[in-house]
């Protein structure tokens, strides 16, 4: 399903809109759940990535505007604030005991620009990565709802299949 498909611009389907499969009917449902849990993950990995390079970029920024280096209060006020009036949230499910997922990709924007050339070139580079990151995040956002609506289909073709999580 592309964003034009969509309701409405932004919405995700909703449970009302689920429908089955072709290609992941083949799959049980044992299968069938840890395909969803290993496309949430990967969501969540790379969505962890994105919230990184959206940080550099603002930390990029803040040290655009201004002469200084970053204090610790505007430190605070740029990784904090999302320029949407939102707040960041704290990382979920990132606890400092798993390993840090990695994307070699990425190394090539993680540089510490000395001049404002270097700034403009680091700027492009993290938007593209963030162009990068949220088209595969979109596309993963779409197999997950796809397995999300099977799910539901086989849910409500056989209520009791959702009682064998609980077991």
């Amino acid at each position: 399903m592309s964003d034009d498909d969509l309701p409405l611009s932004g919405q995700r389907r909703t449970i009302k809109d689920a429908v089955a499969s072709p290609h992941l009917a083949s799959v049980d449902l044992a299968g069938l759940r840890a395909y969803r849990e290993r496309l949430r993950a990967e969501e969540e990995r790379i969505s962890y990535w994105r919230r990184l390079v959206h940080a550099r970029m603002d930390l990029l920024e803040a040290g655009a505007l201004g002469d200084s280096p970053i204090d610790v209060d505007a430190l605070g006020r740029v990784l904090g604030d999302t320029g949407s009036g939102h707040a960041r949230a704290a990382l979920h499910r990132v606890r400092a005991a798993d390993p840090l997922p990695d994307l070699p990709d990425l190394a090539e924007v993680w540089v510490t620009p000395v001049d404002e050339a270097g700034v403009a070139e680091a700027r492009e580079r993290l938007g593209a990565a963030e162009a990068t990151l949220t088209s595969y995040r979109r596309a993963l956002h779409d197999r997950i709802d796809e397995a999300t609506a099977e799910l539901i289909v086989r849910y409500r073709a056989e209520p009791t299949l959702a009682l064998q999580i609980l077991v």
